[in-house]
């Protein structure tokens, strides 16, 4: 057993899992007795403070506080299958049982510090950096080539998992506030924005390239393949309304799950997903795999696809080699054709999720900012500044895609380097954990961990006898 550590404060706040496990540091635990108590609108207020877009994320989050649940691991020996307190979902029965909260929230106040911050992409990332500067009193603007602020969050997650009007709310919390947004703007210069003298820069601008497959066939039935993202993107913009009755999705990804769902509801009635590696490797959530089989899509493993059929230029279908996985001594995977014969899925539709990657055009290799071998910029992961100090990236522009709540954590993170950037300080130094930049400037010695001893009333009625059953909640709660 290693020893406690208590000179590391860090030490403290590993004690609640889940807690610690959220990349945002969300103080679990307080906002579940605070819905426990009926007390949705305080429950909202504690998870704005920390994640920005409790109604966005009670949707959509990839949960990684589950995992870490202790209920998973105290219950085990009284359920065939211990599951963790329904935290993502407790998120949303607080954001969809709230009252009017604008009061709370605070806004950028009369006088501003003189400091001028742009933040490219207006995506969540983006969104935390301003949300968290502006109520300090700089002043920021956020541009995106989209009319409408939201990035990733608007423009990839059908409406049927998140509603517009849960995005217009929530990032309308923030544009309010006092930013500057500058829809419908594309940056297509480094050097040029450079020479606006903004104090700081903050590219959150995604990772909006969808791999592509280069296999027989693809140039010639282009017309019927499309790549996920960019499919999702006009599902959602009302570009596309319809798609063929056979639909193949290829990718074991949450996009892969977004699409083969969208597709059904869009007239696909055969639509399956097609993964080359095992189910169990696929990096789609474990629950949006069970949604999409709920809704009776198959998905069938270790099928890699090998060419796109057609006939005079019209898609009829994709051949796939069998294959199965293979390990050395070191434990490392390798996909080996199984030598039976090839399976070919007839298919009037092919849509692409096999990952996302990053694009930066724009930014000139001249200016200051170092890119490695994969063309990705250098980051630091403690203060996300690049290479150039007062530039910083967040989100899946910094470290490739990874999902909304890890963007959250990077613009709190990136709007305390600025701060201390503008301010003539290391932001090298960091506050302690589960403190941003809005409630550090309360000063350390006001600032109190979030899961301190409360004297408040314990309500030990009918709610609090519900909160041993979260997921009882949950489904009280959204029907």
């Amino acid at each position: 057993m290693k020893p406690t550590e208590i000179a590391v404060p860090d030490y403290f706040h590993k004690v609640v899992d889940c807690q610690w496990a959220c990349p945002a540091h969300t103080p679990v635990p307080e906002y579940i007795r605070l819905i426990a108590a009926g007390r949705h609108d305080d429950a909202y207020m504690v998870n704005w403070e920390s994640n920005v877009f409790p109604g966005v994320l009670g949707r959509t989050c990839d949960r990684p506080c589950e995992p870490a649940c202790r209920r998973g691991r105290v219950e085990d020996q009284n359920k065939e299958k211990p599951e963790p307190v329904a935290i993502c979902r407790l998120k949303r029965v607080a954001a969809d049982n709230k009252g009017d909260i604008r009061e709370r929230l605070s806004a950028a106040p009369e006088k501003m510090n003189g400091k001028h911050v742009a933040c490219v992409g207006a995506g969540p990332a983006s969104l935390t950096v301003a949300r968290d500067l502006v109520r300090s009193g700089y002043q920021v603007t956020v541009f995106d080539q989209d009319p409408r602020a939201g990035g990733m969050i608007r423009s990839q997650i059908p409406r049927f998992r998140l509603p517009e009007s849960v995005i217009d709310e929530e990032v309308g919390y923030v544009i309010d506030a006092g930013v500057t947004f500058r829809g419908g703007v594309r940056i297509n210069s480094m050097k040029k924005l450079l020479a606006e003298n903004f104090d700081a820069i903050f590219v959150g601008s995604g990772a909006p390239r969808g791999r592509d497959l280069d296999v027989p066939g693809r140039k010639d039935a282009a017309k019927n393949i499309h790549i996920g993202i960019d499919w999702l993107s006009s599902v959602s913009f009302g570009h596309i309304t319809k798609i063929g009755k056979r639909v193949v999705v290829l990718g074991g990804g949450n996009t892969a799950m977004d699409c083969c769902r969208t597709s059904r509801r869009l007239g696909g009635a055969d639509v399956k997903v097609i993964v080359r590696s095992g189910f169990d490797e696929m990096k789609a959530s474990s629950w949006e795999k069970e949604d999409a089989m709920h809704e009776g899509i198959p998905i069938l493993n270790y099928l890699v696809p090998k060419e796109f059929l057609h006939t005079k230029g019209k898609l009829t279908g994709v051949v796939f080699e069998k294959v199965q996985a293979v390990y050395d001594d070191r434990g490392r995977r390798s996909l080996v054709p199984t030598g039976e014969p090839d399976e070919e899925h007839p298919c009037d539709d092919v849509l692409v999720a096999v990952g996302q990657e990053n694009a930066f055009p724009w930014i000139e290799r001249d200016c200051g900012i170092e890119f490695d071998e994969w063309g990705m910029p250098v980051v630091s992961e403690v203060t996300m500044q690049s290479s150039l100090p007062n530039v910083l990236f967040g989100g899946d522009a910094a470290f490739g895609p990874k999902n909304i709540i890890w963007a959250v954590a990077h613009g709190h993170d990136a709007a305390i380097s600025i701060d201390r950037l503008c301010n003539g300080e290391d932001p090298e130094v960091r506050p302690p954990p589960m403190v941003n930049l809005s409630n550090q400037k309360m000063g350390i010695h006001e600032w109190t961990y979030d899961n301190d001893i409360s004297n408040d009333l314990r309500h030990r009625g009918a709610a609090l006898s519900e909160l041993r059953c979260a997921n009882r909640i949950c489904v009280a709660a959204l029907h």
